[in-house]
This record gives structure tokens, C-alpha cells and sequence, in this order.
């Protein structure tokens, strides 16, 4: 019974809507038809169409209350498991500073508020720039940048994807995002501190190879140094 109601309830509902929609459809289609010199009588019919989606919409409703129809889930994006290889404190400063720039607090940032944004960072962009750095991450081509798309940039810019001389890394590079304790020896930038962890080996070797070398030059000294006080002992006998 309760199923029942309901329907009623949904299909009065979506009726209502229908017809608002079909009757503002119509006075429209028939203006055009008239300008264009068409025959009314041509108009394309809808209702059947409208009929098949309100049936639709209503038997799913009805699957979905009675247990028989799984609801579609929405994807839910987790910054944390998706980009790993930064630490939390790293995505919450990158959330911080998005939220910052995101001045119509929508969840995006649009080209004006990027190009506030670069030139708050000390790097301002021509409308064409601004518009290849959002085309460079834009994977819903949607023309602006949602948190994950923002985020891209930063891991572009660890795994060496972005020109050095492109406004991204221009962003990444200014962009003040210290690394965590886990960070290589708090490098300010998280991909300075990448590039710190590639050659800290490097480095430690050379000191190695230094300090022999050192150890090396002050043994010959010993040995010049022994062997002129036994020449100069022998002058003296």
C-alpha cells in the first residue's frame, strides 16, 4: 500500500513537471515552426517519450524502496588512497591553499580565479597560459579545476611530468607545501625534497670518497715527514 502511494504521489509529481515542461515546449516549437515557415501539424511528438520516462523513473523508484533495485552509487574520491605518495599533512596543505583560491567556494577553480592565484604566487600568466595549464589536468574538460585535477599538479610535478618552464610547475614550485616528518629533512617543496631523496645517496658516497681522500693525502704527508727527519738524522751522524 505504501508502495502505491507512493507511486501516485511521484507520478502526480512528475506529471506536473511534464506538463509545465511540454507547454512551455510547445509555445516555443510552434513560434519557431511559424518564423521558419514550417507546418505546425510536423511538430515532433514528445509524449510518448515522456510517457516511457516517467515510467522508467517510477518503476526504479519503486525497486529501490522495495529491496529489489540497487540505488546507483556516486563515486567518492578519497585524496588520501588515490595519491599516496603524499603524506595527509601534505593534502591538507594542498586543500588549504585550493580552498584559498577558490573564492566562489563552488569547488573549483575557474580560469580568473587560477590567474588570481598566479599572480598572488608571483607568477602571472597571458589568458592563453592560464588556459594550457587547465587543459594540461582537465580530465572532465570541463574548463576549470576540481581538488583532484588540483592535485594532479603537484603529482605531475613530484614524477618529473611537467616542463620546468611551464606554469604548473611554476604553481607547484611557489605553491609553500612543507613536507611532513616522513619528509626527506623538511625540504620546503615536496618535490625538492623528492629530488633530495634521489641524491642523498649520491651525496653520502662523495663524502665517503672525500674523507678517504683526505686520510690518503695526510698519510703521504706522515711519509714525507718521516723521510726528511730520517735524511736530515743521517746528516747528522
Amino acid at each position: 500500500m505504501a508502495s502505491e502511494e507512493l507511486a501516485k504521489k511521484l507520478q502526480r509529481r512528475l506529471m506536473l513537471e511534464m506538463s509545465t515542461e511540454d507547454a512551455n515546449g510547445e509555445m516555443a516549437a510552434n513560434n519557431n515552426y511559424i518564423d521558419m515557415g514550417v507546418d505546425t501539424e510536423e511538430k515532433p511528438v514528445t509524449i510518448s517519450n515522456a510517457d516511457t520516462e516517467l515510467s522508467a523513473k517510477l518503476t526504479r523508484r519503486l525497486g529501490i524502496n522495495e529491496g529489489t533495485t540497487e540505488p546507483k552509487q556516486a563515486k567518492v574520491f578519497n585524496p588520501y588512497t588515490e595519491f599516496k605518495e603524499f603524506t595527509r599533512k601534505q593534502i591538507k596543505d594542498m586543500e588549504k591553499m585550493f580552498k584559498l583560491y577558490d573564492s566562489g567556494k563552488d569547488g573549483f577553480i575557474d580560469l580568473m580565479e587560477l590567474k588570481l592565484m598566479m599572480e598572488k604566487l608571483g607568477a602571472p600568466q597571458t589568458h592563453i597560459g592560464l588556459k594550457k595549464m587547465i587543459k594540461e589536468v582537465d580530465e572532465d574538460f570541463d574548463g576549470k579545476l576540481n581538488f583532484r585535477e588540483f592535485l594532479l599538479i603537484f603529482h605531475k610535478a613530484a614524477a618529473g611530468e611537467l616542463e620546468e618552464d611551464s606554469g604548473l610547475m611554476a604553481l607547484a614550485r611557489l605553491s609553500e607545501i612543507d613536507v611532513s616528518s616522513e619528509g626527506v629533512q623538511g625540504a620546503k617543496h615536496f618535490f625538492e625534497a623528492k629530488v633530495q631523496a634521489l641524491t642523498t645517496g649520491s651525496k653520502f658516497e662523495a663524502e665517503i670518497k672525500a674523507e678517504k681522500e683526505q686520510r690518503k693525502r695526510m698519510e703521504e704527508d706522515r711519509k714525507q715527514r718521516r723521510a726528511a727527519f730520517k735524511e736530515l738524522k743521517a746528516a747528522f751522524m
